[in-house]
């Protein structure tokens, strides 16, 4: 069910102490498809944005993205899966890095804020 995975969603934000604070849309459109954003404020002054569109019926996620932003609002990574970068051998998903285009597996949020949390400590 689509309310077990936002739950999820807010477990993981909450087992990262690195977090100062977050904030979340939640939009269900039945017991099995939602939608949710968040903006996530971290101890080093970096947000991240994220979406999800989600139908807990098929693996993966129908539509994700994953920005990552310093203190200028600057991008410094962004995960997502439009599918505007058709080269990528992981198509439709794609990291973006400056600007360079990366393949890239789908993320989950948790291997974003791993990911994050290896990026804050440097």
């Amino acid at each position: 069910m689509i309310t077990a995975y936002f739950a999820e969603l807010e477990q993981t934000l909450q087992s990262f102490p690195n977090i100062l604070r977050s904030t979340l849309t939640k939009k269900q459109y039945n017991t099995k498809q939602g939608y949710i954003s968040g903006s996530v404020q971290f101890d080093n002054g970096c947000r991240l944005e994220f979406m999800e569109l989600k139908n807990t019926d098929r693996a993966g996620k129908i539509k994700y993205r994953y920005q990552y932003m310093d203190q200028q609002n600057s991008c410094l990574f962004r995960y997502d899966n439009a599918p505007h970068h058709d080269e990528i051998a992981t198509f439709p998903h794609h990291k973006h890095k400056g600007e360079a285009i990366e393949s890239s597996l789908e993320p989950t949020l948790f291997d974003v804020l791993l990911e994050i949390s290896g990026h804050s400590s440097r």
